[in-house]
């Protein structure tokens, strides 16, 4: 008898139906079900280290073919690739390591990506379940260690639970103010096998619901005193660009012209080309950033901490009377440091979209006869160029002079900036002028040496068609100068430029300024020959000396495209980062230069 075509298409329907009933039921080892689990959440690239404890994982890695695992030489340098990879793509990084020393290597990637609200899942080894607590080798105590770093941490007793506590870890890390989840897993959990019924669509956790939509009565009375502020300030920090809010905020400014700031880690969110954009402020900002700061009459503040390196010391900052509205995800970082008169708890793009439907809707508008006195003042406090520097010296290579060549060169291009921590990241910060967002990357909160060459790795491997460039110093750069090698092995072609003045340049300057010149151990006495360190590692080196040299090595860096190029700039050892406020003063109390000490 002959079978129809519909006959037909009906058994193929219930034998795939079978097939996927069947998938749905088998019996997977714990490292199978988190591998499925990865897959589930979209991972690309996972950085690690393998160890005893993690080898099931490991060989079930070995088994699949849609996530690349990057070996990298440190487990430091693993969370901070996926740190760094996080930053620039808004999407979870995802890192493995092992049990013990593994974990512990992790410890400050893991604080880096915490202070700053980075998502991120962190997957550590542990030993066997009957064997926790006993000192057993490559044993330590990951959920105590951790704790008071992450967003959450779990630790996966039954391999039942690996599903659900695996879609619970990236649900917790990317939603309300995102933050690294670590999880657990003895060994034990990782061979024994359960029934694998699909990874969950959904989760549901009665103790963790944060709020999104802000409270329209507090909005509302926002509005109000943003409509009728006459010197108002707009100060924004990482939390806009942790909420894809930039769009948002450049609608808002432009629709008020109202002056905006950012912090170190909010650059980027509104063009810094853009004449209403003031500069950073705080510790290292401008003359008229800070100024407006403390001299505004409503202050909106957005995804923002108030933190010490950004209104100095509170009391001199509250000497002047302000109406502050503060909007952030988090309800425990309002008035934290600052009382504020309108706290806004809710995402900070869910926020700014319903204000600016409001200010569309109102009849009134801002006292443009105030605003511009209010303009006019700040721009006498902007005709002070307070970043000025020797700009003609043809002797040295000033620090600043190479940042500003590098964005002069790639202002128009696709391209993204890593640094590490010291004088080199501020003088990326004031000199290179982002405008678009995630491209700044680098440590704010925990203020982590070693992070530039990871991060740049992490980015290169997501944005592959674009420019990394990692701006650091010949003390940061050799804290993960390990990670080259991994540079060459996964064909991460970074380009970093090294200011190398041959000091700990930041501690320098505080021994200069703070402690009457007395430099305990800042001067680094014994560095490597970073070019042929460059090369024995695979890659291209370059030594400039001289500042007519800057622009043509840039040059020829960028046309290298396929290679990791390491510039050695040999820059002024007595250059310090100005303006500067120093510790315990008033963000007003800026000193400008050497005359200023």
């Amino acid at each position: 008898m002959e079978i129809s075509k519909a006959e037909l298409a009906s058994a193929a329907a219930a034998s795939a139906q079978s097939n996927a009933a069947n998938n749905q039921s088998q019996e997977l080892m714990g490292a199978e079900v988190l591998v499925k689990a990865l897959q589930a959440e979209g991972v690309e690239y996972l950085w690690g280290y393998p160890g005893g404890a993690v080898l099931y994982i490991y060989d079930a890695l070995y088994k699949q073919d849609t996530i690349q695992h990057v070996l990298v030489r440190h487990e430091q340098a693993a969370v901070h690739a996926a740190d760094g990879f996080a930053r620039a793509t808004g999407e979870v990084g995802v890192a493995l390591v092992t049990s013990g020393p593994g974990l512990t290597n992790a410890v400050t990637g893991i604080a880096t990506a915490y202070m700053d609200s980075i998502p991120m899942v962190i997957i550590s080894g542990q030993t066997s379940t009957s064997s926790i607590g006993t000192d057993a080798f490559q044993e330590c105590d990951t959920v105590g260690i951790t704790r008071p770093i992450v967003k959450h941490n779990f630790l996966v007793k039954d391999v039942r639970d690996m599903a659900m506590t695996m879609k619970k870890a990236f649900h917790i890390a990317r939603t309300g103010r995102p933050g690294p989840v670590v999880v657990d897993i003895p060994k034990d959990v990782s061979f024994k096998k359960a029934v694998y019924t699909g990874y969950p669509d959904k989760v549901e956790m009665r103790s963790y619901n944060p709020v999104r939509k802000g409270h329209g009565g507090q909005i509302r009375k926002a509005l109000q005193l943003l409509l009728n502020a006459k010197r108002p300030y707009i100060y924004t920090g990482g939390g806009v660009l942790l909420a894809n809010a930039s769009n948002e905020l450049r609608v808002l400014v432009d629709m008020l012209g109202y002056p905006v700031t950012s912090t170190l880690m909010g650059l980027g969110a509104y063009p810094a080309s853009s004449r209403k954009f003031l500069g950073m402020l705080g510790m290292h900002g401008t003359v008229e950033a800070n100024n407006t700061m403390q001299n505004c009459d409503v202050l909106l503040a957005l995804g923002a901490r108030f933190d010490d390196r950004v209104i100095g010391n509170p009391k001199h900052f509250a000497l002047n009377e302000r109406k502050i509205i503060h909007v952030d995800i988090d309800p425990s970082s309002i008035s934290k440091r600052v009382k504020v008169d309108i706290p806004i708890v809710g995402d900070v793009k869910d926020v700014l979209v319903e204000l600016i439907s409001m200010i569309r809707e109102a009849t009134q508008k801002p006292d443009a006869g105030a605003l511009s006195d209010w303009w006019n003042t700040i721009e006498a406090w902007r005709s002070k160029d307070c970043l000025a520097y020797d700009r003609g010296n043809k002797d040295v290579i000033k620090p600043q002079f190479v940042v500003e060549t590098l964005w002069n060169m790639t202002k128009d291009a696709d391209t993204y900036i890593t640094s590490d921590v010291g004088q080199h990241q501020m003088w990326a910060a004031q000199y290179y002028r982002f405008d678009e967002p995630r491209r700044w990357i680098n440590s704010g909160g925990l203020g982590t040496m070693g992070v530039g060459i990871p991060y740049a790795m992490g980015i290169k491997l997501a944005k592959p068609e674009s420019e990394v460039f990692t701006i650091t110093g010949e003390g940061s750069v050799q804290m993960c100068i390990q990670e080259l090698s991994t540079c060459l092995q996964y064909n991460t072609p970074i380009k970093i430029c090294a200011l190398n003045n041959r000091y700990l340049g930041m501690v320098r300057q505080w021994q200069e300024i703070e402690y009457s010149g007395r430099y305990s151990h800042s001067y680094m006495d014994a560095l490597p020959n970073f070019v042929k360190l460059a090369e024995a590692y695979g890659h291209v080196g370059m030594l400039i000396e001289r500042p007519q040299d800057v622009e043509p090595a840039l040059r020829e860096a960028r046309k290298l495209k396929d290679r990791t190029v390491f510039m050695d700039f040999r820059t002024d050892p007595t250059e310090n980062v100005y303006p500067m406020v120093k510790a315990g003063a008033g963000i007003t109390e800026m000193l400008l230069g050497a005359e200023d000490l």
